[in-house]
Order: structure tokens, then sequence, then C-alpha cells
């Protein structure tokens, strides 16, 4: 994703200030979410202090909206879970609430 750095005569890699700009950048990206494509991308638009900000812009807001995606569906799975446990007896028999739920059968109860 960076330009590779040059190597001294000892084979040790020399990095600049802009690659550590870079691998910076780059690590906080992912711990955000975004997608190795997505922050290629961003690079590929020259990225930090380089990037137009409108492309850039719709890259994130793209983001944005699988992030939002994701967190309905985590949402609709903590429901889901809540309700089950919630009908779950916890007793130690073979019936069990959550395995029905987990097998498909959750809508029959």
């Amino acid at each position: 994703m960076i330009v590779t750095p040059l190597r001294t005569d000892g084979g040790h890699r020399v990095y600049n200030e802009s690659h550590l700009r870079a691998l910076g950048f780059i690590r906080r990206a992912r711990e955000l979410g975004f997608t190795p494509k997505e922050v290629r991308d961003i690079l590929t638009l020259g990225g930090p202090g380089n990037a137009c900000c409108d492309e850039v812009r719709d890259i994130a807001a793209h983001h944005l909206q699988q992030v939002r995606a994701k967190m309905a569906n985590l949402a609709q799975i903590e429901q889901l879970l809540a309700a089950t446990i919630e009908r779950c007896s916890g007793d130690h028999a073979p019936i069990c609430a959550v395995i029905d739920m987990i097998e498909g059968g959750a809508e029959k109860h």
C-alpha cells in the first residue's frame, strides 16, 4: 500500500516521515474498520495531505453505510438472543430454546 522504502547496505529498510505517516494512517483506518480496498483507494487518491476531501468523503460515506448496516444486523441478533435466552428455562434438560433458535425453529415458539 505504500512505496517500498530503500534499504541500507546492510539490508535494513529506511523509513522516512512520509512512510511513517502512511503506516500510521493505514493502522488507524483499519482500526476504524475500513477495508484494505478502501484504504488502498484513499491512498491511491494521494493519501494523507494530498487526497481531495470530496473523493475521500465518498469512500467514508460508503463505509459509514456499511457500519450502520452491520450495527442494525447486530441489534437484531442481540434482540433475538436476548428474547431466546429469556425463554430458555436453564434446566438440565434436552429441550432448549437456544438450540431451537439456532436450528431455525425459533419461530415455532
